[in-house]
């Protein structure tokens, strides 16, 4: 919506407010008479509640959040207020012009929460008018808390980054002596002596290296693969029974007893831990066999 139409729709509020205004004007005016107000309060009446009714909406347009519902309830509850006492004033004749006092209802509980609700009204728009002024005063936008927090944050983040970066002073390399090894050295024959070469001194930089700070580079996150196709995969060499126990055989045949564990059996074959139990009561029991027959034998 563009700038014209915004400000005819402002100003035409205004005016209607306004009207609204002067039609309620005689009704609270009568009634703070009624209830013991002067001509000078009585006249300033009508501003306390309808004008703490458009405080509150001015403060709903600023407002968010639970601020924003507060200020809707204290719009609401200070217009049921001001309706119910333009419906006492509409109700009882006697109360047009003021300037008297008398009853508000002709039953006694009702007169009574008549009267509390004319005189509360004032008190009310101390307490809430300020309440609404102080929140509109420390409201603080969406837009520039954003901000605030991203700026935080981005200087939490480059707070650790710089110490990351700074470079580390490599430590010094000491040299090892050289290991003597046991075989003894071959003897050398002599060379003939050369001519002598005159020597080259290494030229060294006087000048001091500086080192630059280098920023911390994230690694790219890796992509995540497929699975593999078992065509593409490498075929798993099976091996029969009889093969494995072959195997095991040629690799315990120099163990003893004590040795002969399905653990130990598991790991010289690389096989299952089931297996290696199995290969383990057969080795045992193939062991046991020629014992057995020696003992028969000379019995």
């Amino acid at each position: 919506m563009n700038r014209t139409p915004k400000t005819l729709l402002v100003l035409a509020l205004v005016g209607v407010v306004g009207m609204a205004f002067r039609v309620s004007w005689n009704a609270q005016r009568d009634v703070a008479r009624t209830v013991g107000a002067d001509a000078t309060a009585a006249l300033l009446y009508p501003f306390v509640v309808d004008g703490l009714m458009a405080l509150a909406l001015v403060a709903t347009l600023v407002l968010t959040g639970r601020d924003k519902t507060f200020a809707l309830r204290v719009l609401a509850g200070y217009t049921a207020a001001s309706l119910v006492l333009n419906y006492v004033h509409g109700l009882v004749p006697a109360l047009h012009g003021g300037g008297q006092r008398m009853q508000l209802a002709d039953w006694a509980p009702a007169n009574w929460v008549l009267v509390l609700l004319a005189t509360s009204l004032p008190v009310g728009s101390i307490f809430f008018g300020s309440d609404l002024v102080a929140k509109v005063l420390h409201h603080r936008p969406a837009s520039i808390t954003d901000q605030d927090e991203t700026a935080e944050t981005t200087t939490n983040r480059l707070g650790p980054d710089l110490h990351e970066s700074a470079p580390e002073t490599p430590p010094e390399a000491t040299e090892l002596p050289a290991p003597q090894s046991a075989e003894p050295e071959p003897a050398v024959v002599p060379e003939p002596m050369a001519e002598p070469v005159a020597e080259v001194e290494p030229v060294t930089s006087t000048e001091p290296v500086s080192l630059r700070p280098v920023a911390a580079v994230e690694s790219a996150p890796r992509r995540a693969t497929g699975r593999v196709p078992d065509s593409a995969r490498t075929p798993r060499p099976t091996r029969t029974p009889d093969e494995l126990l072959a195997e095991a055989r040629s690799a315990t045949a120099e163990w003893s007893d004590t040795e002969l564990t399905a653990e130990a059996i598991r790991k010289a074959v690389r096989t299952s831990s089931a297996r290696g139990r199995l290969l383990r009561d057969t080795l045992k029991a193939e062991r046991s066999a020629p014992n057995a027959g020696a003992e028969a034998t000379a019995a």
